[in-house]
C-alpha cells in the first residue's frame, strides 16, 4: 500500500509498506479521506513538541471498513471514522472518563505512524460509524471535535459573551460549537482572510484585526467588560499571554493552543478577576458524537470549510504550497478513490 513519511522536517516520502493484517478485536480501515490538521503542518515544519522522525502524519480520518471481527456492530464497506486517540482504557484518567487525557496516549500521527496510507488496522473502540454524513464531513469530525470540547470545558452558556483568538481550523471549530450553545462571539485574528471567512460562513456576532486599537474595539463590544470566556488558538505564545487581558471579571480562559514554551500572566490581575484558567487537550466520544449530530443536523458549514483537495500521490509535491497564507487554505484533504 501507498504510504507517505515525513522522514525529516520538510521531507516527505512516498513509499510502499506492507497491507496491515487485521488483529484480534481489530477492524481493517480502508482509509478513504485524509484531513490535514496543524499539527501536521507543525510536523512538517519541525515544530511538534511531542514526536520523532521518521512519522507518518495523519489523524484526522475517514474511510469504509474492509473487515471486522465477528459479532462487530460494523460491517464491511461501512462507513466510518476514526477516534485517533488510542487510549489504554486503565489509567486514572482513563478510569474518570477523561481518555483525551490519559496518561499512556498515543495519537495517530504523532506517537504512532497514522493514516496517510491507504489500510490502518485499529481497536473496534476507536473506529464509528459515519452513517447519514459524507467521507468529506467524516474526516472533518476530529479537529471539530477538538472545537466542541474547548467549548464545553469552557462551559458557554447562552448570551454569554465569547471571544475566540485565532480564527484558523480550530478556533473556527469553537466558535462553530460556542455559537451552537448561544454565546455571542467575536474573533479576533492577524488576518483579514479568515477573518472574512468567519464573516460569511460562521454567522458571528463581531470580528476584530490584530492590530493597533484592536483592546478597544473589543472593549466596545462588551461595554467594557470584556468576555466570559476567552478561547486561544493560535498557537502563539504571546498571544497566549495576551489573552488574559480579555477575560472579564468572574471569566474564563481556554487554552486549546499547545506551544513548547512556558506561558506567564499577571498574578494580582488573574487573582482581582477570580480568572479560572483551562488547558484543553484533544476530545471525548462525548465530543465526537456532539460534532456528528451537529453535521447530520446541517448546523456546520462544512462544504465552505474545504476548501483544498489532493490525491495520497500528490501529498509530496503538494504539501509544502499548504503552509503558504496566500493559498487561503482553511481545511485541505487528502482523498483516496
Amino acid at each position: 500500500m501507498l504510504t507517505i513519511t515525513c522522514e525529516t522536517p520538510g521531507t516527505l516520502k512516498a513509499e510502499t509498506r506492507a497491507k496491515p493484517t487485521r488483529g484480534e478485536g481489530e477492524v481493517l480501515v480502508k482509509i478513504r479521506r485524509i484531513g490535514v490538521c496543524g499539527t501536521d503542518l507543525h510536523i512538517f515544519s519541525g515544530n511538534q513538541p511531542y514526536l520523532a522522525y521518521p512519522r507518518v502524519m495523519g489523524h484526522e480520518l475517514a474511510g469504509t471498513v474492509e473487515e471486522a471481527p465477528e459479532g462487530s456492530a460494523l460491517e464491511a464497506g461501512e462507513q466510518v471514522y476514526i477516534i485517533p486517540y488510542l487510549s489504554c482504557g486503565q489509567c486514572h484518567a482513563c478510569r474518570q472518563g477523561k481518555t483525551n487525557c490519559c496518561s499512556n496516549i498515543q495519537v495517530l500521527g504523532v506517537h504512532r505512524d497514522g493514516g496517510m496510507t491507504e489500510y490502518l488496522s485499529l481497536p473496534e473502540r476507536f473506529v464509528r460509524s459515519a452513517e447519514s454524513i459524507t467521507l468529506d464531513q467524516a474526516a472533518m469530525v476530529e479537529f471539530l471535535a477538538i472545537g466542541a470540547h474547548a467549548v464545553r470545558r469552557g462551559a458557554v452558556m447562552d448570551g454569554q459573551n465569547v471571544l475566540v483568538v485565532g480564527a484558523g481550523p480550530i478556533g473556527i471549530a469553537v466558535a462553530i460549537f460556542a455559537r451552537l450553545r448561544g454565546g455571542r462571539v467575536t474573533m479576533l485574528d492577524t488576518r483579514e482572510d479568515r477573518l472574512d471567512f468567519a464573516r460569511e460562513h460562521l454567522g458571528i456576532h463581531a470580528a476584530v484585526q490584530v492590530g493597533e486599537g484592536d483592546r478597544e474595539q473589543l472593549a466596545a463590544l462588551t461595554n467594557g467588560d470584556f468576555f466570559d470566556a476567552v478561547f486561544d488558538a493560535t498557537g502563539n505564545p504571546k498571544a497566549m499571554e495576551r489573552g488574559f487581558g480579555f477575560v472579564g471579571h468572574g471569566g474564563s480562559y481556554v487554552l486549546v493552543s499547545i506551544v513548547a514554551s512556558d506561558i506567564s500572566f499577571n498574578d494580582p490581575e488573574f487573582h482581582k478577576r477570580e480568572t479560572t484558567l483551562l488547558g484543553s487537550r484533544n476530545a471525548t466520544p462525548e465530543d465526537f458524537e456532539t460534532v456528528v449530530d451537529a453535521l447530520r443536523a446541517g448546523q456546520v458549514p462544512s462544504e465552505a470549510l474545504l476548501t483544498h483537495a489532493m490525491t495520497l500521490n500528490e501529498v509530496p509535491e503538494r504539501f509544502a504550497g499548504l503552509l503558504d497564507p496566500a493559498a487561503g487554505v482553511i481545511k485541505a484533504m487528502v482523498r483516496i478513490d
